[in-house]
């Protein structure tokens, strides 16, 4: 992953450069503009800062601004939560950003027989990385089989960016990967000295055309709630409203769970899909779904 500093340069630069003067409430002041969006001086204003330490904290080398300054720069960029977090983490001093824990993470028992409990949507438990720590069988029927993959290729991301059949099955796949790409580049941010997911990274921009351009974009992004739109080879289109949570005594790991609207056709396709899948008693003969 790339040199701390040049991480943050980047990251406030893409930010102002997103934002113009009439957006920011700025006046026209006749000069010339070679850049897009807000120039140093303007960010800085905006900000209640000298321009000089502004380039000092665009440049990497004014390390654990206070919070009031943190505050001030997030409203002179219009950052979002996500964002917020992001920057908060780059400018962090280099002995206090954190190292994610050594080992495989794993799933408490509690969290795992919630999983199965919601047995009529598909659920799963995203790790660092957005590695699938563990997911339930509707979850293996809409998206794909992960308990079948060895264990560090159930990946998330790998899957959006690098699985062929993900690209047919899933609706809106340019968002829904840029979108994955951006909970990476969060991830980064917060464990810069992550050796896997600097593995993971360079993997996703060798063989994904379309990485570098999203990861160059310093997006970032948590996500908690939206829409998802799957195409099932036998059901048939699926529409979900997602919630996700952080696991209450591990913020590493994130509860996603897939709702449907009771009655609706999408409910009648996982239903006609979870009967179709369901352990059945030896010699019980087996016939294959409608589908619509």
């Amino acid at each position: 992953m790339e040199d701390r500093s040049r991480e943050l340069a980047d990251f406030l630069r893409t930010r102002r450069a997103r934002i113009t003067p009439d957006r920011a409430g700025l006046p026209a002041d006749g000069r010339p503009r070679r850049v897009p969006g807000l120039r140093r001086d303007e960010a800085a204003r905006l900000a209640g800062v000298s321009t000089e330490y502004y380039t000092r904290l665009e440049q990497g080398r004014a390390h654990n601004p206070s919070p009031e300054v943190l505050q001030a720069l997030a409203r002179a960029l219009q950052l979002d939560a996500s964002e917020r977090e992001h920057l908060t983490d780059l400018l962090a001093r280099p002995t206090a950003t954190r190292r994610a824990p050594a080992g495989p993470q794993r799933v408490r028992p509690g969290l795992h027989l919630m999983l199965h409990t919601l047995e009529h949507v598909p659920a799963f438990v995203l790790g660092r990385r957005t590695d699938v720590l563990a997911c339930n069988r509707l979850a293996r029927e809409v998206l794909t089989d992960f308990d079948a993959l060895p264990a560090p290729r159930r990946n998330i991301a790998r899957y959006y960016l690098l699985d062929p059949e993900a690209r047919e099955r899933v609706g809106d796949w340019e968002r829904i990967a840029a979108e994955t790409v951006a909970m990476l580049r969060l991830e980064a941010g917060r464990y810069p000295h992550d050796r896997q997911l600097a593995d993971l990274v360079g993997e996703l921009t060798l063989r994904c055309p379309e990485f570098s351009t999203w990861w160059n974009d310093h997006r970032v992004l948590r996500r908690t709630h939206g829409a998802k739109h799957y195409r099932h080879p036998l059901v048939g289109d699926l529409h979900f409203a997602y919630e996700s949570f952080q696991a209450p005594g591990d913020t590493d790991q994130t509860l996603c769970v897939y709702n449907v609207e009771p009655g609706s056709e999408t409910a009648r396709a996982l239903q006609l899909l979870a009967d179709w899948t369901a352990p059945q008693p030896p010699g019980t003969p087996i016939a294959p779904p409608t589908t619509r």
